[in-house]
């Protein structure tokens, strides 16, 4: 693990990771000098940087490590770094990387795709926040019009969210449920701030929203559950943008069943009866899969911790793959810093 020298200068702008409380974990840990949180990062360690037609269209540089620790995540390889042993680029001087990210958006392949912003993504940028605002500060020394995409989880504290809407341009949010059972079976999370920031984008930052991105997960974020959110989502606008995505195999859910072509069309469905009016869907269908053979006896040993069928079955992968705590909460866990599920290796990935 990187730490800073206690005899060199710690940047004045990372000065804050003595006492991280950035994200609604509030660890309180010394991340300078290696103590560790729920997210297991030190200083600010930059994943990889790519130019990314996906829209917004930009040139994308992805934080690695999570405050999460999703069953579906699909940049698992990133999010759960140092214990996925994935190569990463490391800490990178913010300078150098802003006349990187200029240089690529600026160059021919950046204008071809249509690149227009620094996208910040993960794993979860949230958990770098300080490190970000200094890459910002220093690329709008050289172009004072640079935008800025944050792409989150929605787990910040309040302060990180206004820290993050002074900043940006465009956010792209995920809400990974609106149950706060079913939320802490896929990501050992609350909902509740998750629910309380995209409400407040929605509120006071209504232009900067891109979209909330829903991923649809077969019987777990099924029908049901996107309703819930969807509902959400129209008592507060009906024109906010909506994006489902496909759940593909990954991670901890390496054999399960991907969303077909039907469910797809269902929740767009459902989310328009909700009364939004901005809903698309994106994503490669239809990827076959299957259940655990021994789900129900896995499921007996936890089914008093969750209110919604549809969380425990969740859940029971989690505990297969080794989570002790459940209800999930990877804030109040005893192993938190020796969790098995950030050292899961799937079999497959799709």
């Amino acid at each position: 693990m990187e730490v800073f020298s206690l005899n060199n200068e710690v940047p004045k702008f990372l000065t804050e990771l003595e006492n991280c409380k950035l994200c609604e974990w509030q660890c309180g840990v010394n991340r300078i000098t290696g103590e560790l949180g729920v997210c297991k990062i030190g200083i600010p360690q930059v994943a990889s940087c790519q130019l990314h037609p996906a829209p917004p269209q930009s040139y994308t540089i992805f934080m690695a490590g999570c405050n999460f620790k999703c069953l579906n995540c699909q940049n698992w390889t990133i999010a759960h770094y140092p214990d996925a042993n994935t190569v990463i680029r490391g800490y990178v001087d913010p300078k150098e990387l802003a006349k990187e990210s200029l240089a690529a958006i600026n160059s021919p392949m950046g204008q071809f795709i249509g690149a227009d912003r620094i996208f910040f993504s993960g794993g979860e940028p949230t958990i770098h926040l300080p490190y970000i605002e200094k890459i910002v500060e220093e690329a709008r020394k050289i172009d004072p019009e640079t935008k800025v995409n944050f792409d989150t989880n929605g787990f910040l504290t309040m302060n990180s969210l206004k820290r993050v809407l002074k900043f940006t341009t465009s956010i792209t949010f995920d809400i990974k449920a609106y149950n706060d059972d079913v939320h802490r079976a896929l990501t050992g999370a609350s909902s509740e701030p998750v629910l309380r920031n995209a409400e407040y984008i929605a509120k006071h930052a209504r232009d900067k929203l891109w979209e909330y991105r829903i991923l649809v997960v077969p019987g777990i974020v099924d029908v049901e559950e996107v309703q819930a959110i969807c509902e959400f989502i129209a008592s507060i606008d009906p024109t906010l943008p909506v994006c489902f995505l496909v759940f593909r195999p990954n991670f901890v859910l390496d054999q399960y069943m991907g969303a077909t072509w039907e469910l797809m069309d269902k929740v767009v469905e459902v989310a328009r009866k909700a009364g939004l009016i901005k809903v698309d869907w994106a994503g490669r269908p239809n990827i076959p899969g299957y259940e655990l053979k021994n789900f129900e006896r896995l499921k007996a040993k936890i089914s008093k911790y969750y209110e919604h069928e549809w969380a425990l079955k969740a859940a029971v992968y989690a505990l297969k793959a080794g989570c002790k705590t459940h209800p999930r909460n990877c804030g109040t866990c005893n192993i938190k810093l020796h969790c098995l599920l950030k050292k899961y290796t799937p079999a497959r990935t799709t």
